[in-house]
């Protein structure tokens, strides 16, 4: 299997999942919109059950991308505050990972699909052992918070106005300024 022509084809069934089809994802869609043949498509995932878990995977994989870029530097070397506050930042365009939240609420429903999420998402929101009860629950509903902004910009669905982006995101910092660093 060519990597570069399978990430084409997970990128096309992200750009479907931005268009008007939303979650509807077919494999003849996905060949039309990489512009190959369904046998060509089905080369690489067989059924559609093996193409939604390599979608589920690529769009973790695409958030856990734009975290790294925000923290600059290793996961490993991150506070738990930081890896929130990349969340959160990534969360904040919302509109920008309008497919990354469709099919991470589809997984939410499928119950086989949220093994991807769960595996590379745990690195970034598991607390270590000994963090104070408080500040575990800073951090938790900093996360949360992001969460709901995720959801309100990727959905549309009572985004806060521009004008208030930056303070909603300045309050969401402020629930992990006194957290582990």
């Amino acid at each position: 299997m060519r990597p570069s022509q399978r990430t084409a084809l997970l990128d096309a069934s992200l750009r479907l999942m931005r268009g008007a089809e939303g979650a509807d994802i077919t494999l003849d869609a996905v060949a039309r919109e990489a512009g190959v043949t369904k046998p060509g498509l089905m080369y690489h995932f067989p059924n559609r059950e093996a193409l939604m878990l390599a979608i589920v995977d690529h769009a973790a994989a695409s958030l856990e991308r734009a975290m790294a870029e925000i923290i600059d530097g290793p996961l490993e070397q991150a506070s738990p505050a930081e890896r929130v506050r990349a969340y959160a930042a990534v969360a904040a365009r919302g509109a920008d990972c309008r497919a990354e939240y469709a099919i991470y609420t589809e997984a939410a429903y499928r119950p086989g699909l949220s093994g991807p999420w769960l595996e590379r998402m745990a690195r970034w929101f598991e607390l270590p052992a000994g963090v104070d009860a408080r500040t575990r629950a800073a951090l938790t509903v900093a996360r949360l918070a992001a969460d709901g902004l995720w959801a309100a910009e990727a959905t549309g669905v009572f985004p806060p106005r521009p004008e208030d982006r930056d303070a909603v995101m300045a309050l969401i910092g402020s629930l992990t300024a006194g957290g582990v660093e």
